[in-house]
């Protein structure tokens, strides 16, 4: 039966994140945009429409870095998996190239690569290449650092390497000197619940011989002082000895060497170019103008004076990444961003659309009991989206989809009487739409702004994408977790605590997040939260959580007395080993118990009977 379904796309036409794009070096109207999920796209009409030309050939979707051959713009290169690396951040699987303009494509190996930051080709050869790999972004592992294949990817040679825990996230190459490359290594890690930007393997190299030998710049006179973390790094064709470095570091910014990279001079520290580095972090030279360089941040910025001072240029969407610019015509550009990608042929000052691309990335997908019936998305960096599966128009537009409330993170639930009410979350906010009045109301468990406190700073641990979920038996009960559960049985106007804290309470993984140069804390990585919540749909009042710390818990009355079935500890999870509970739980449990018994009188009020809740383990 299912092999007689086939897929149908319904949308929405709004671009998702995309940090790779090239463009054709001699047909004005040709340009390729990297998907952080969705593969290669192409456009030959100045990106009026694009298509895409990788479906059917990657065996994965996130493209971390593109380049097309200036000797042979048929032969174009693909680095798999996203660099810029998120907390929901896809890993790819190697190398693909194309030698028809986009075609075809063949695997070409590195696939324990995982995360590309960059791809140069040699401007006479199309089969001499270089990759710079970043690696396994949540563990050490050796396949990382510059590669160079000779012979069209049927080879690679790895010709620098710093260590397991440090990766090349990017790679620049002089237009005048293919044999000058610069190297930037980075020193990166996140786990469930941190994210480490910088380190010792942050650095700075430079070869003169074609990636056989190199030297490295990290500390030359002029460079920030301790420790470093991503650096980016472009070189001007118009001034081929001008470097440009934008590093993370205590006192980061962007530095600039006149002399081929021996010294450096720090020309900005403006903030605008600098913040959430380990995002960012990306520079780029004019090839005409030699005072010309762009950086990409939220903003995309310009500077027009050497990198002093710098010029905000409108985009289509915020978070900008890729940039390609077309070195014979500097006006002629391909920009990517965290909506899209988009064409601008007058520098900037007009861009083309992003609502061509079907290539959003969507957190949680739902679809409610309408007739025929919609699906809701949550869309990353945007809004949610309610969109139909069919229309009478024929074809489904981006006219026909609407916001429904919440953020870009959120989980939704749509109620099953009455399609018009959507609950939608983001990062701690809940939201209950009507789409009769567009009226949107926050009835969040517990008002407060999470953005820049680390999780233990906090009364509730919301994770960012927190589940918010409806009963299954009475679409007027609605629950939402944080560290335990709430539930609303009035939409939200009011809500009780229906459960002690489910899981391990671990303070030493509620730290702040980032460093050890710059923090990060949007609580993506607030741990030792309720990461999944299901009420069975067979038996009404049996509650089901479990916490991205381990453990699973079930209630069979209604939350009012949950068990736990079995703690996983964090040293025996992975080689699936679950240990029967024992005293150390029965503790911990009396320890939650006393503790709800201690509360004071303004917290009980989410639930009058709290300081009595009996907390027992299985089996008694």
């Amino acid at each position: 039966m299912l092999e007689s379904l086939q897929w149908r796309l319904i949308g929405p036409h709004r671009g998702g994140r995309v940090v790779a794009v090239a463009g054709h070096p001699t047909e004005p109207l040709v340009f390729y945009f990297g998907a952080c999920s969705g593969g290669v796209w192409k456009t030959q009409d100045g990106g009026v429409s694009w298509n895409p030309v990788s479906d059917g050939y990657f065996k994965t979707g996130p493209v971390g870095a593109l380049a097309v051959a200036g000797s042979d713009p048929n032969v174009v290169y693909a680095g798999m998996g996203e660099a810029c690396l998120r907390g929901n951040v896809s890993h790819g699987d190697g190398v693909y190239r194309s030698t028809d303009g986009g075609k075809t494509w063949s695997h070409l190996g590195l696939a324990a690569t995982r995360h590309i930051g960059q791809i140069r080709i040699h401007p006479q050869n199309p089969d001499h290449a270089y990759v710079a790999a970043l690696g396994h972004a949540f563990g050490p592992n050796p396949e990382r650092g510059i590669f160079r294949t000779k012979d069209g990817g049927k080879t690679w040679q790895r010709v620098l390497f710093r260590s397991d825990n440090a990766g090349a996230i990017d790679l620049a190459m002089d237009p005048t000197n293919p044999r000058i490359l610069y190297a930037a290594f980075y020193e990166v890690r996140r786990g469930g619940h941190f994210f480490e930007s910088g380190g010792p393997g942050s650095s700075l190299y430079k070869s003169i011989d074609g990636g056989d030998t190199w030297t490295e710049l990290t500390d030359n006179p002029g460079m920030p002082a301790g420790v470093k973390g991503r650096i980016g790094v472009t070189v001007s064709a118009a001034r081929p000895d001008r470097v440009w470095a934008i590093v993370e570091a205590a006192d980061g910014g962007l530095f600039r060497s006149d002399d081929a990279g021996a010294t450096w001079k720090r020309t900005s520290g403006d903030q605008e170019i600098r913040q959430r580095a380990w995002y960012y972090s990306h520079v780029f030279a004019d090839p005409k103008d030699p005072e010309t360089v762009w950086a990409l941040n939220v903003k995309c910025l310009k500077s027009t004076d050497g990198g002093s001072s710098w010029q905000s240029v409108p985009t289509p969407h915020g978070d900008n990444h890729g940039l390609w610019i077309d070195p014979s015509n500097p006006n002629r550009m391909i920009e990517g961003n965290d909506g899209g990608a988009c064409v601008t042929f007058d520098g900037g000052q007009s861009w083309s659309t992003i609502y061509n691309q079907p290539t959003a990335q969507f957190y949680h997908v739902v679809a409610d009991n309408q007739y025929p019936y919609r699906v809701y998305g949550a869309q990353q960096d945007n809004t949610t989206l309610c969109g139909p599966t069919w229309s009478p128009k024929g074809a489904i537009t981006m006219n026909d989809w609407y916001d429904v409330g919440g953020g870009e993170s959120g989980y939704i639930a749509v109620r099953p009487d009455d399609a018009n009410i959507v609950y939608a979350g983001s990062y701690s906010l809940l939201t209950r739409y009507d789409h009769r009045t567009r009226q949107v109301q926050t009835i969040t468990p517990w008002p407060e702004n999470p953005m820049g406190w680390g999780a233990k700073d906090l009364k509730h641990r919301f994770q960012w994408t927190f589940p918010a979920v409806l009963s299954p038996h009475d679409p007027n009960t609605l629950y939402a977790c944080s560290q335990v559960v709430f539930r609303t049985t009035n939409e939200g106007m009011s809500w009780e605590q229906i459960s002690p804290d489910l899981t391990r309470n671990d303070v030493s993984r509620m730290g702040s997040s980032g460093g050890p140069i710059t923090k990060d804390n949007t609580s993506v990585e607030y741990y030792c939260t309720i990461f999944a919540l299901a009420e069975s749909p067979a038996s009404k009042g049996v509650l089901w959580a479990g916490s991205d710390d381990g453990l699973i818990h079930v209630s069979r009355d209604n939350g009012r007395d949950p068990e736990e079935p079995a703690g996983v500890e964090p040293d025996q999870h992975h080689r699936g080993v679950r240990p029967r509970p024992g005293r150390g739980i029965r503790r911990r449990h009396a320890l939650q118990a006393r503790r709800l018994q201690a509360l004071p009188a303004e917290d009980r009020r989410l639930r009058p009977d709290l300081a009595g809740h009996h907390v027992r383990h299985p089996g008694g």
